[in-house]
């Protein structure tokens, strides 16, 4: 959607409105999260430019993509000057451009990466993922795996993250494609969601070339959709200690939520919604609720526009063990799902970074890293409030406060 009607969403959600009944079993976020302590952040890279995606290598280094279209390498502590040769061309507009990247689960014998981008013109547009082998300063031998099924006018909700499960299948979140009045087939685009023969609004499983597995929930479905009724989710992480996929998703004016995702779940949108419309501010969907659709696990009722998601396991912040980090495009920070053991939520704490955070991941020193959505975008990353400076930039190291 244009800027100015951007802003104008974003005020009226933050604005007070009565809180919308809840479905039983899901919680409703506090309007005033309380501070997390125990961490300070530093700036560990500067000088990218939209940041979105973010994969650690097994030596360490880190690839980074910027939506306009590059593929960068950290190297050491460094971002490298020259951008990976050999990444598509993108449809580097508004919402689209180059989204994110994984690492296929056997990438250390076979160098496999794996980018999800726009393609397209404003006039048609689709969502792709491609597969390449890469060199340390190259894409090799790359190939689109997939594409979505119907090209869309206007340039909103691609979604889109990737996961792979333990049995090396690979999620991919695609977003409904964007808000009235933009259409598709003499519809709102939005109602997509709902129709399995349509990849928009919907998470899918894909064999890791791309390929649909034989055991598709959807009989008669789009190639490999797994779950439906989604706006635009743009955190997706898997959760191998619970068995559980995690997905966070933007509302429109409010009604951002996290789901528990399993094969077949339809999610409701834009049927069923705890959000409001941007032009109206009256309720999207039909009900709040209704039987045969899953109910969100979180709610958030004030926008917070959740992005990036992971599941904490490193060592560094023993406590956080197998909780939840959101980032946030609107409240400008990182939210600390506490969830017990059977994934039920116990409460929520924000990491405060004052900037979009597009993108959150565990490193593997286990500190908390994440990508600031800014033309002069950078890498946070938080660390335990006790541990030592870093060297390299000492003067960057803030402790975390509201």
């Amino acid at each position: 959607m244009p800027l100015t009607t951007a802003l104008l969403a974003a005020s009226l959600a933050t604005t007070a409105a009565p809180a919308p009944a809840m479905p039983e079993g899901t919680v409703l976020s506090a309007r005033n999260v309380p501070i997390q302590t125990g961490a300070r952040r530093e700036v560990w890279i500067e000088g990218l430019e939209h940041p979105w995606g973010l994969a650690f290598l097994p030596d360490g280094s880190a690839l980074v993509t910027e939506r306009p279209g590059r593929l960068r390498v950290i190297r050491d502590g460094v971002l490298q000057p020259e951008p990976v040769a050999g990444v598509p061309e993108v449809f580097a507009q508004n919402q689209g451009g180059l989204l994110d990247v994984a690492l296929h689960p056997g990438f250390a014998g076979n160098r496999l990466v794996y980018l999800t981008y726009a393609h397209g013109t404003p006039e048609a547009n689709t969502m792709r993922v491609a597969r390449a082998r890469f060199t340390g300063t190259a894409l090799e031998g790359l190939e689109v795996i997939f594409e979505s099924n119907q090209p869309k006018p206007a340039a909103g909700h691609f979604g889109s993250r990737l996961a792979f499960l333990p049995d090396g299948s690979l999620l991919v979140s695609i977003g409904d494609g964007g808000n009235p009045p933009t259409m598709l087939d003499g519809a709102f685009i939005r109602e997509k969601a709902q129709d399995p023969a349509s990849h928009w609004g919907k998470i899918l499983r894909l064999n890791d070339d791309g390929s649909a597995p034989t055991d598709a929930p959807f009989a008669g479905g789009a190639t490999g959709v797994w779950s439906i009724g989604h706006r635009n989710i743009q955190g997706l992480a898997v959760d191998a200690a619970r068995n559980a996929v995690w997905a966070t998703e933007h509302g429109s004016l409010g009604g951002d939520e996290l789901n528990r995702v399993q094969a077949g779940n339809n999610h409701g949108w834009p049927r069923v919604s705890l959000t409001r419309d941007y032009v109206t501010a009256e309720p999207v969907g039909e009900a709040t609720r209704r039987d045969g659709m899953v109910d969100p696990v979180l709610l958030w009722d004030t926008a917070v526009a959740p992005s990036g998601l992971a599941v904490y396991a490193g060592d560094a912040f023993p406590d956080w063990r197998g909780d939840l980090f959101s980032g946030s495009l609107v409240s400008l920070d990182v939210r600390r799902i506490d969830l017990d053991d059977a994934g039920r939520v116990q409460g929520e704490t924000a990491l405060r970074v004052g900037q979009r955070v597009r993108e959150v991941e565990v490193g593997p020193d286990g500190f908390l890293y994440v990508l600031t959505d800014e033309k002069a975008g950078r890498v946070l990353r938080f660390l335990p409030a006790t541990a030592a400076a870093t060297p390299a930039a000492p003067q960057a190291i803030e402790r975390a406060r509201p």
